[in-house]
């Protein structure tokens, strides 16, 4: 890649950064097709998670009768009712148990050795299998948060909007939507587009030099 295409690639990036807001006044007109939420997703799947588990599962509500169930769940936002969807970001406690067929699939595509791969899911699956139950909660819950921020930069690039909630009531969410119990709920992402008259509020960040240590911490 030559230097300009490098600059016009990071200056993209940086406007999809510094353009993406919590929006939360959306036009109910616009409907995201679910080809492209799915492209949102998939492009949102490429994100790191523990040992390539991609432990994440996603929940669509884009549906008039279920934005309608979700809605006193999600304490009443209104977002969720004129987004054209909100998706539920659920971590799979379970889903380690999918890496031999991820490593099965990387070998098919030349991304590893047979042999390594086999080891690997070995080893994967004996480490994941005797965890407690809190460190994989923790292992689910920080791959959540790396696909659902993914998730929100790949809906902005594309025009669209977001707000990530972590307002709402889980229990009632489960019971629900029938979530089963190895299942988390990580939080909800409403995605749509902002409303005409939606607030374009800034909201202003430390310093950097305040958050920011080099090889030891202030």
């Amino acid at each position: 890649m030559s230097t300009v295409q490098e600059q016009s690639v990071a200056a993209d990036y940086s406007a999809v950064v510094r353009e993406r807001r919590s929006v939360r006044h959306y036009d109910p007109s616009v409907q995201i097709p679910e080809s492209v939420l799915t492209e949102i997703l998939e492009e949102a799947s490429l994100a790191p998670s523990s040992s390539n588990t991609q432990s994440w599962r996603f929940l669509v509500i884009n549906d008039e009768a279920a934005k309608q169930r979700l809605h006193p769940i999600a304490n009443s936002q209104k977002q969720v009712l004129t987004a054209s969807a909100t998706i539920v970001v659920l971590g799979d406690l379970d889903g380690y148990k999918e890496i031999g067929r991820i490593n099965e699939e990387s070998v098919r595509r030349g991304y590893m050795p047979a042999d390594f791969a086999k080891q690997f899911t070995e080893n994967s699956l004996r480490l994941y299998s005797g965890l407690p139950a809190e460190k994989m909660k923790s292992i689910v819950q920080i791959d959540g948060g790396l696909v659902s921020m993914q998730l929100m930069l790949s809906a902005k690039a594309r025009g669209y909007d977001t707000v990530p909630m972590g307002g709402y009531d889980e229990q009632k969410l489960i019971e629900e939507f029938r979530i089963p119990k190895n299942l988390v709920p990580i939080m909800l992402i409403s995605v749509g587009k902002a409303a005409a008259d939606a607030p374009g509020r800034l909201t202003a960040r430390l310093p950097i030099q305040d958050i920011v240590s080099w090889n030891e911490l202030k």
